[in-house]
């Protein structure tokens, strides 16, 4: 962390950040640093005040005085118990760090804050004695610390390797031998800046951004813990790709993902957006403490945006005040309130979307949706303008009825059961599932059946009950409706399907204590639904429920009516993650055991596959038969009796003419109800109308709750700006307000890693005090203050870094380079690194041709070992797409925490379990056998051959220098031809000898082989590509 070799001169001046702050924070922070629980005097270091505070007489340091310093004393002195840092640490200061800071002392003990606390300003040009290799102000920066180290630039890189570079850099694809050709024969000044301009413009830039940013984000598919469900964040992918592609400015970027839905006016876009803080995992385990997850969640928001934007690891601060940065662990939470205010509950829903949650239609869809709201809208308005007609021709009908016939009516839209009661337990929908009555037929002289609301019921005594057989058998995904007239004497079932109480399970419509409840129920407790009305229905008389379920598998979804009208209601239990579908059957009366059966009356029966709305709902509860309502003078009747009386009217006697407009109308609704339920949702960041408390928890535990705490930020920042509140919007412009010092430091050294490797700041995640100082402080400021100025335009800060000669010089190392600069922090060489796994995949998708070009959508199931899911995920199956599925770029493959994509962590790429912004990057055999043997990697070498055979030229070695150029952009030099030519020949003899094993070779994947060639040669070409894939030079950026 001290930057400082043994070896190397001292510096003529020392700086406290630069040389001696790195010793304190490494040597001497965890006693004498910013966690005042484990502070041992109020000696500190970091701070000026600290530094030199008076100790009773001693002074720890005196500017200019090394001899008076108690703190030199302690570093030096020879008694163990006398000695800094105390020996049980482990730590001693060595020779040179020891002379650092006497001299430090010795030259006045010039303290200072720490530099990524002080907001950065636009450095001018440091001047070179080199005045002509400089392209751009980064190369003057570059080019002033290698000489000022003795080093000089290497020469620009050769075309191909170039070409190749900002290629796979700015998209994440191979240029094309064409793109290729086109750049070597373009001699204008202009060029290279031509090529530039067009990959920033191609839709495969943006794929290539959100490939790095679904890794800071923590994206998946599914929500992670032991059951990892599947979730569907895809449209906030996409949303990524396109702020990407239309170059959003970075400043908005941030906003609309931290905070998008509280701006004015959000629109949908902007709420999609804010599914970046609802992408970490959910936990959908039984026997969880919600309250506990509830808080793991937004701590890891908090993780995750001062990681991402910050480059602060202010999850230190969560059970003590920070050790090394000044973060207090009250900071923590009060940036915890800003995260702490989403109507979210910590059980997430194990399989789908947990609320709060949106329908974000595709644009395609917001297109079709617009034109179906037209066409209804123009629908109803033609009916409406028949009004006049349909209420002559209905006055002229009632005229017409013989009032002393008896009109049964009620809509039968979607009606899936219908249970009269009139005597018998018969089904009167066309399907005919009548009931069965169990138990005694007469209690005391009272026959079952009686006079009901609607002419007959059924009556129950708490032991008999009406089974209906395998009818009614909805699950959570399903919509449904559940209504009867009840007349009450106690408490029970009115209708369910569900076993025995001791092991609940299934769905019911109750009554307990007065109180309607609907129940839906996987495993009791802790995977259910129950809702009750709030207020007791009276006993004694006749009411008429109903409740409806709109399949969310949220509480919020159900709603109950009484007498047609809308009940409040409470919620019970709202954690339902599974299917309550039971083999029980449906009853009428009773539970599935002796428990919970009605005592009253129950009469007219009706189950609806859909949720009713609150128009149908009130037709329902209005039990007058037509003729009755006939014989009532239309000005007296009631709302329901007119309403009811004109839906009869319309469906069944209407002219010709208005039945049809209202048909056009009731099915456009329809459609439009169908098409809804296509649009994918997406979880979105929400505010609660009344925030929630904050608490400093404490030693981090969610129960253990200390001071209260409003929102704010720490006060090693900037404020909050004037005028701007202190809420979650608030603080995301405070993390873009040029006061802020950090997150355009972050963000720029966060794409110069994407170009170079590493950045210039290598802890890319923290910035703190344990992070390492910028190898060149005054570009990154000059980056950070460049970038501000121009808009926080991301692609001309990225067009800037690929136009400079630093990043065009050539990669290769010398012998000096090595040894005075071996990770390339002075950036004397170009970068060279393997790339990463997305587009290790996607090249060699490209490269064969087989790659789909096509951009968003749902995440697809490329291949994968069989069986993987089912050895480590209990007993998931993962069921293969077909087709272009396969072929997508790897940033559409479907992301299972647990199990991530093989292809992809064997080549770094993180679980996405948390937020990650440096991967790791290794080189093990098991990579080199990825690429030998995986079926996407070698079937891509099959359809490559067919290229080459189809149509790469008439010879092997035309061939062969084909499959080069795409793998590597350029040509093959002598030597390199002869081997692979030699070894295509060598292969070509094998499977020659052996025909099976080549067709073999040749069958592997789903991509339909050309079964005209030779599958011999095909094999020995085969055999080949799979060689060129897998160079050194194919998978690394060069």
């Amino acid at each position: 962390m001290t930057n400082i070799d043994a070896g190397e001169a001292l510096p003529e001046t020392i700086e406290f950040n630069r040389d001696i702050r790195p010793i304190l924070s490494d040597n001497c922070f965890s006693c004498h640093g910013p966690d005042k629980s484990k502070r041992v005097t109020s000696f500190r270091f970091d701070t000026g005040e600290g530094v030199f505070v008076d100790l009773g007489g001693r002074h720890a340091i005196v500017p200019g005085n090394p001899a008076g310093s108690e703190m030199l004393r302690r570093v030096t002195a020879a008694e163990e118990s006398a000695r800094m840092p105390p020996v049980r640490t482990g730590r001693k200061l060595t020779e040179r760090q020891i002379e650092l800071i006497r001299r430090w002392i010795e030259q006045g003990a010039k303290w200072q804050k720490h530099w990524a606390f002080v907001p950065p300003a636009r450095p001018a040009l440091p001047k070179t004695r080199n005045t002509t290799w400089a392209r751009n102000p980064i190369d003057s920066f570059v080019l002033e610390r290698l000489e000022r180290e003795g080093l000089a630039p290497s020469p620009e890189a050769e075309p191909t390797t170039l070409i190749r570079r900002v290629t796979l850099d700015l998209t994440g694809l191979p240029p094309t031998p064409s793109e290729v050709d086109a750049f070597l024969a373009d001699t204008s000044p202009a060029a290279y800046e031509k090529v530039i301009d067009r990959l920033l413009a191609s839709p495969r830039y943006g794929e290539r951004m959100a490939a790095s940013w679904l890794d800071a984000a923590r994206y998946a598919d599914t929500n992670g813990y032991q059951s990892d469900g599947e979730r569907y964040m895809w449209r906030w992918r996409d949303w990524v790709i396109d702020a990407f592609n239309r170059n959003m400015r970075f400043d908005q970027f941030t906003i609309e993902q931290i905070a998008g839905d509280m701006l004015p006016g959000a629109t949908l876009e902007q709420r999609i957006a804010t599914g970046f803080n609802r992408n970490h995992r959910g936990n959908a385990e039984g026997g969880i403490i919600p309250e506990e997850y509830a808080v793991e969640y937004v701590v890891d928001r908090i993780d995750t945006t001062s990681s991402v934007w910050l480059g602060l690891t202010i999850g230190c601060a969560r059970c003590h005040d920070h050790k090394y940065d000044p973060i207090t662990q009250k900071e923590f939470y009060q940036l915890f309130a800003f995260f702490n205010n989403v109507p979210e509950k910590g059980k997430a829903v194990k399989y789908g979307n947990s609320p709060p949650m949106i329908k974000a239609p595709v644009p395609q869809q917001q297109s079709e949706l617009r034109a179906l709201e037209k066409k209804l809208a123009d629908a109803e308005e033609h009916f409406k303008t028949l009004g006049p007609e349909l209420a002559a021709a209905q006055e002229e009908w009632e005229k017409s009825i013989d009032l002393s016939k008896p009109i049964h009516w009620s809509f039968n839209d979607g009606l899936l059961l219908h249970y009269r009661l009139d005597g018998n337990a018969a089904d009167e929908t066309p399907d005919q599932n009548t009931g069965k009555i169990r138990g005694p037929r007469f209690l005391d002289g009272e026959a079952a059946f009686v006079a009901g609301r609607i002419g007959g019921a059924a009556s129950f005594d708490g032991t008999r009950f009406i089974d209906a057989g395998d009818v009614a058998d909805f699950g959570y995904y399903d919509k449904f409706s559940l209504g009867a007239w009840v007349l009450p004497q106690g408490g029970g079932a009115i209708v369910s399907r569900m076993t025995e109480s001791a092991r609940a399970e299934g769905y019911s419509l109750s009554l307990d204590q007065g109180k309607i409840q609907l129940n839906l129920v996987k495993r009791w407790l802790d995977d259910a639904l129950r809702v009750e009305t709030e207020s007791a229905i009276p006993a004694g008389r006749w009411h008429h429920v109903l409740a409806t379920y709109d399949s969310s598998r949220v509480a919020g979804g159900i709603k109950i009516y009484i007498n047609g009208k809308p009940a409040k209601l409470r919620v019970l239990l709202d954690d339902l993650n599974q299917s309550f579908k039971t083999n029980e059957p449906f009853r009428i009366g009773s539970l599935g055991g002796i428990d919970g059966r009605f005592h009253g009356y129950i009469d007219d029966v009706r189950v609806y596959s859909g949720a009713l709305s609150s128009e149908q709902a009130e037709l329902a509860a209005t039990p007058d038969l037509i003729n009755s309502i006939a014989g009532v003078q239309a000005g007296t009747r009631t709302k329901e009796q007119a309403g009811k009386i004109h839906a009869y009217f319309l469906d069944n006697h209407a002219p010709p003419a208005i039945r049809r407009a209202w048909k056009q109308v009731v099915s456009l609704r329809k459609q439009m109800e169908q098409f809804i339920e296509t649009i994918p949702t997406t979880m979105v960041m929400e505010e609660m109308a009344t925030p929630r408390d904050t608490s400093v928890l404490i030693r981090g535990a969610y129960d253990k709750h200390g001071e209260k705490v409003a929102a704010g930020v720490p006060a090693c920042l900037p404020p909050l700006p004037d005028g701007v509140k202190s809420d979650r919007l608030g603080f995301a412009r405070w993390l873009v307000d040029p006061s802020n010092p950090l997150t355009a430091r972050v963000s720029v050294n966060r794409f110069w890693q994407m170009y170079f490797g590493s950045g210039l700041v290598k802890t890319v995640e923290d910035f703190g005090s344990q992070g390492e100082l910028p190898s060149h402080p005054e570009l990154l400021d000059w980056l950070a203050a460049d970038f501000m100025g121009t808009g926080w335009d991301v692609k001309a800060l990225q067009k800037t870094i690929v136009m400079s000669a630093a990043y065009r010089q050539a990669s290769k190392v010398t012998p000096e380079l090595l040894q005075k600069d071996p990770d390339n922090r002075l950036f004397a060489r170009g970068p060279r690194v393997r790339l990463p796994a997305e587009t290790i995949r996607d090249q060699a998708l490209a490269i064969s041709g087989l790659l789909v070009e096509k951009i968003g959508g749902p995440s697809v199931r490329p291949y994968q070992p069989p069986g993987l899911w089912k050895e480590l995920a209990g007993g998931a199956d993962y069921k293969q797409d077909s087709g272009e599925n396969l072929y997508r770029r790897s940033l559409y493959t479907l992301w299972k925490r647990t199990i991530p994509p093989p292809s992809m962590t064997t080549f770094d790429a993180p679980a996405r379990e948390t937020c990650v912004v440096r991967r790791a990057r290794t080189n093990t055999p098991l990579q080199a056998l990825a690429l030998m043997n995986d079926v996407t990697y070698v079937e891509a070498a099959r359809v490559l051959a067919e290229r080459l055979v189809s149509g790469g030229g008439a010879t092997p070695e035309e061939r062969i220098t084909l499959a080069f150029r795409f793998a590597t952009a350029r040509r093959p030099k002598p030597g390199e031809l002869k081997v692979l030519a030699d070894d295509f020949h060598h292969q070509l003899a094998e499977y020659r000898q052996d025909r099976s094993e080549a067709l073999k070779l040749v069958s592997m994947g789903e991509f339909p082989r050309n079964e005209k060639l030779d599958p011999a040669e095909l094999a020995a070409y085969t055999a080949l590509a799979s060689l060129i894939l897998n160079l050194d030079e194919t998978v690394t950026k060069e």
